[in-house]
């Protein structure tokens, strides 16, 4: 099975940030890949989408996701819960190794297969093999400095890839910022 990666969004100051790192590894041992993007636009750019997890399975929710955002004009909030709701329930869904974090200048949600969606309280998210390093970097840098949420990512996305064997430094950002900003 191809997997393995880290994805981070930060939201600070009206802006946020989501990245991910390039590398899919086969199993435990084999690098096959060091510059696929996991992270991406949808929705007229408005809204991205990073995932984490087998590397199909992962495709396959992010066409989902990106079907009930068009069937809830955009409406980010809705279109995860809707996903989470048919994941948990859809026998083929349940069955899908993946997970994604979605997010808008505004929101920023950590949908899984077990039907949950998660807004964190602390503005910062994070999914995949490398999650906690990078959580941790982007707790301490983004309480602690006055660096912007790219800026954090980039750098604790970094830190993640420097510990774990599962996450490399090809780093991919996206940058959303809300009206006025």
């Amino acid at each position: 099975m191809l997997h393995a990666t880290t994805i981070l969004a930060v939201r600070k100051n009206g802006v946020t940030t989501i990245g991910g790192d390039g590398q899919v590894t086969l199993g435990q041992t084999t690098i096959m890949k060091h510059t696929a993007e996991k992270v991406k636009t949808v929705y007229g750019g408005k809204v991205a989408v990073g995932f984490a997890g087998s590397v199909a399975d992962a495709f396959s929710l992010s066409e989902k996701f990106e079907a009930k955002l068009e069937q809830y004009s955009g409406n980010l909030q809705r279109a995860a819960i809707e996903l989470a709701r048919e994941w948990r329930t859809d026998n083929y869904l349940r069955k899908l190794d993946a997970m994604l974090i979605v997010c808008d200048a505004d929101n920023l949600l950590i949908v899984s297969g077990d039907g949950e969606v998660v807004d964190p309280d602390d503005d910062v998210a994070s999914i995949g093999s490398g999650s906690m390093y990078a959580l941790a970097a982007a707790r301490a840098l983004s309480r602690h400095s006055d660096l912007d949420a790219e800026t954090i990512v980039k750098s604790s996305l970094k830190i993640a890839s420097e510990i774990c064997v599962f996450t490399n430094d090809n780093i991919k950002t996206i940058t959303l910022k809300g009206e006025g900003k």
